[in-house]
């Protein structure tokens, strides 16, 4: 640690100098002394480093206070060594809270040996260095004022390294970039194992989803801002897409895509992409979570959209020729039928008609598309081109 270097001018200051000279002599018992005092606060939860590297630091701190203040017109060596000295312990990952605290002993091992010295050699002139307390310790709270700068400094930049390498090689996985080195890195980066249980997470909203447990049912988020959506590599564990549904959904603001599961991180692509496709399919209104396993059908359509289209004026074509009210009434009708399971009684409870209006609607659809609803090659055109018109919000 750094010490002293601003001392009075006249008598006082020849005092300290002629004090500070002798302590010199004493250099290396003050630094033994110091990681005696740093060592003995710390219990089991010890510096990192040897004691011989402890001792080295405190050695060449103190030496660069002494001769600040014997060469006091050399500039501040103190302050230097003080903004090396945090900048260091921030990338070792030192707590900031025991460089100041080694700070503060190296004052008073400093202070108590030049009180002794003085003692020591002229008892009449202790007075003239308790003048000097206040002093001597603004100077100690500059210094290691100047540490903790540049502990702040170092630490914010390598925080910010460090999001930018994570961002970076999510990325690269997201992209599909997974090949070996990649597959490598993002091991050591992430945390993550290179084979496992991972899904993708793919929303629309401006913020990522804030879990409550960051590591919710076992799982592992690492969320991605990117410019079109919030993405989320997820490391399922043992857990299942239920239950990635059940930790997410309480925390929606919009809606949100799901991959299936893959095996490892070299698959995160293809993740990516289904839930891409998986997000495409939900539709205007309430938050969703749409899990690609549950919406094949409909990311077939979004994923050929002009083969989607193909087929929706292929199929529905004939219904635009209608009046918008009538269009309305049979695509409602249709779409009630379908989702009760082709029962027209169901479906007229939903209505509000009676299911002898169900049959005549459907049957003047089957007309006018030439489709037989009966028919399953017909009906697979006409679920697909339904979807199709409602994923196009038409």
């Amino acid at each position: 640690m750094a010490m002293l270097t601003t001392v009075p001018d006249g008598a006082d200051r020849a005092i300290v100098r002629r004090a500070v000279a002798r302590l010199r002599k004493r250099l290396p018992d003050l630094a033994g002394r110091l990681v005696g005092e740093i060592l003995s606060g710390e219990g089991g939860d010890r510096p990192s480093g040897s004691r011989e590297d402890l001792w080295e630091v405190c050695h060449t701190g103190l030496g660069h206070g002494l001769a600040a203040i014997l060469d006091s017109g050399r500039g501040r060596a103190d302050l230097a060594w003080a903004e090396e000295l945090g900048r260091r312990r921030a990338e070792q990952g030192l707590p900031l809270d025991r460089l100041l605290r080694s700070y503060r002993l190296a004052g008073t091992v400093f202070w108590d040996a030049l009180v002794e010295t003085v003692t020591e050699d002229d008892p009449a002139h202790v007075p003239a260095l308790v003048r000097q307390a206040t002093r001597t310790w603004q100077a100690i709270d500059q210094q290691s004022s100047t540490a903790a700068a540049a502990y702040h400094r170092t630490e914010y930049e390598l925080l910010r390294r460090s999001v930018e390498r994570v961002n970076a090689v999510v990325d690269a996985l997201l992209e599909g970039r997974g090949d070996g080195g990649l597959i490598a890195t993002a091991v050591s980066v992430l945390g993550l194992p290179p084979s496992g249980r991972y899904a993708v997470v793919m929303l629309r909203q401006d913020e990522p989803v804030r879990l409550a447990d960051p590591a919710a049912g076992g799982m592992r988020f690492i969320w991605r801002v990117r410019a079109d959506a919030q993405v989320a590599v997820v490391d399922l564990g043992e857990a299942g897409l239920d239950d990635l549904e059940a930790a997410l959904r309480p925390h929606l603001r919009a809606h949100a895509g799901v991959s299936a599961v893959v095996d490892g991180l070299a698959d995160l692509g293809s993740a990516r992409w289904l839930a891409e496709l998986a997000l495409r399919t939900c539709r205007p209104g309430e938050p969703d979570i749409a899990r690609i396993d549950r919406r094949l059908p409909e990311a077939l359509l979004v994923s050929q959209p002009e083969l989607a289209g193909r087929l929706h004026e292929r199929v529905l074509g004939p219904l635009a020729e209608l009046d918008p009210g009538t269009r309305d009434v049979l695509i409602e009708t249709l779409t009630a039928w379908l989702e009760c399971d082709g029962s027209a009684a169901r479906a007229a409870t939903r209505l509000y008609c009676h299911h002898n209006t169900v049959l005549n609607r459907l049957r003047r659809v089957e007309n006018l598309t030439g489709r037989r609803l009966g028919r399953p090659r017909d009906l697979v055109e006409v679920v697909l081109a339904l979807g199709s018109r409602h994923l196009s919000g038409d």
